[in-house]
């Protein structure tokens, strides 16, 4: 069963600028490290059912996608695979994991990044990731970052990425055109996204896939360092010009 879905804030917009940048984050692998719980999960749900889980780095290459569609890849060699039960599986032990372990930390200078980033009149934040609105609920408490995010597109509410479907929703939500939409994002799935939307594609490098593989993805920059987010956004999007 889905989990149920959790309404996040969204916070007011009317003093946003009227041609905004709508800077789009992913958060598996982008804003939050989170390979510890995936991983545990995973190996826990493979477990359950006497089957062999693939090695750490196999895992880690479909962060991003829905569940379903994970396992789909992950069993696309097996045509009896039980895709819907291993879903299940994951779930459940991620439930346990989620009770037992701490949340998932945000990588350095996240928070920061954001929080000045949402300080600025002609930027609005949003979110497009593979969690479920529980799941982005529970990072944004444990940060203190409720209300933080002006759209949040999860799995709850879209076809999985690389489908465009979270970025064209969250551009039709905040009314914000793809040449002034940026996403940000650590697995080719993400730049795929973007680029189908037609938006901007950053990606970042301390994430769950290969730098080389973000650029045959075909994202617009790389970033290393989190503190070079704004400076990227930047220089794909011109800020709006104060009117005279």
């Amino acid at each position: 069963m889905s989990p149920a879905a959790v309404s996040l804030p969204i916070p007011s917009i009317a003093a946003v600028s009227e041609d905004p940048i709508l800077v789009l984050f992913d958060c598996d692998g982008t804003l939050v490290d989170s390979q510890h719980m995936i991983v545990a999960a995973m190996t826990d749900a493979y477990a359950s059912h006497n089957l062999v889980a693939p090695d750490r780095a196999r895992m880690l290459s479909i962060v991003g996608l829905s569940l379903h569609e994970a396992f789909t890849v992950l069993g696309a060699e097996d045509p009896e695979f039980p895709v819907a039960v291993m879903v299940e599986a994951y779930r459940d032990a991620f439930v346990i994991l989620r009770d037992r372990e701490p949340p998932e930390p945000m990588y350095p200078f996240a928070r920061d990044v954001l929080n000045d980033l949402r300080g600025r009149e002609d930027v609005l934040l949003g979110m497009v990731t593979g969690k479920a609105q529980r799941g982005v609920a529970r990072v944004l408490a444990a940060n203190a970052m409720e209300g933080w995010f002006s759209t949040v597109q999860t799995a709850d509410d879209a076809p999985s990425k690389p489908h465009p479907a979270m970025v064209l929703q969250a551009m039709a939500e905040m009314g914000v055109e793809p040449h002034r939409t940026v996403v940000i994002g650590d697995t080719s799935y993400d730049i795929e996204m973007a680029k189908a939307a037609g938006a901007h594609a950053i990606g970042v490098a301390w994430g769950y896939h290969p730098v080389d593989s973000l650029l045959a993805a075909g994202a617009d920059t790389i970033v290393t360092d989190f503190n070079a987010v704004p400076a990227a956004i930047a220089a794909l999007v011109p800020p709006v010009r104060s009117a005279a």
